[in-house]
């Protein structure tokens, strides 16, 4: 499965921050249950590769992902704790060269122009804007979709339920990156039924015409 099927199978990708083991499989059950399959556990946490592990146990239907790669020995780690596709801030020559030869796909952060050349010329497709709305947001994107037409981005930071449709607008855009979907006070509260409705508010309906060509492949 190449990181575009992963990515399109649901508008928003969750950036989650787990602290407590015992929430992630109850959390990943409650985005699944609105409509949110691909889950980023971010690295972030001493906790983050057990959670890994877990969902991949345990939640079948998640497409569960890590996040916050920054070192080559992150992607093995990873990828033995059951993820299937990793996620960085940024692309250095190391990671690029580790990415290069290891099985998991990597979905690397670019923020300028010529970061994203750089990634294209390395292979890299499909790519992180991150911090999308400090790096400029849907101008950005709208202004590099000529000169750069061969790249699709996931928009993330910055992002949230009143711009997200926004960006899904985009042609270049397969889905975007966000937390709102899954606050930490309803996590700690274990309050699923409140991220459940989070996840399940950003699906989008089904178009039946063409008539507007800015949105296509992000209606779902």
């Amino acid at each position: 499965m190449t990181v575009k099927d992963i990515l399109s199978a649901a508008p928003v990708l969750p950036v989650l921050t787990i602290r407590r083991l015992e929430d992630a499989v109850p959390l990943a059950r409650a985005l699944v249950k609105g409509g949110l399959i691909n889950l980023e556990i971010t690295l972030r946490t001493p906790v983050a590769l057990d959670a890994i592990r877990r969902i991949a146990k345990e939640v079948p239907e998640a497409t569960v992902g890590a996040g916050t790669i920054t070192r080559p020995a992150d992607l093995d780690e990873v990828g033995r704790a059951g993820a299937r596709f990793a996620v960085s801030p940024g692309l250095t020559p190391a990671l690029r060269a580790a990415a290069q030869d290891a099985e998991l796909p990597l979905i690397p952060g670019v923020m300028t122009p010529s970061e994203a050349m750089t990634a294209w010329d390395a292979g890299f497709q499909t790519l992180k804007l991150f911090p999308a709305a400090v790096a400029g947001g849907i101008d950005l994107l709208k202004a590099i979709g000529g000169p750069l037409p061969g790249l699709t981005f996931c928009p993330t930071g910055g992002i949230g339920p009143k711009t997200f449709r926004d960006y899904l607008a985009l042609k270049n855009v397969i889905c975007v990156g966000g937390s709102w979907v899954a606050p930490q006070d309803a996590i700690h509260q274990g309050d699923w039924d409140r991220i459940t409705d989070l996840a399940a508010a950003t699906q989008l309906p089904e178009r039946t015409d063409d008539s507007s060509d800015s949105e296509t492949s992000q209606v779902r």
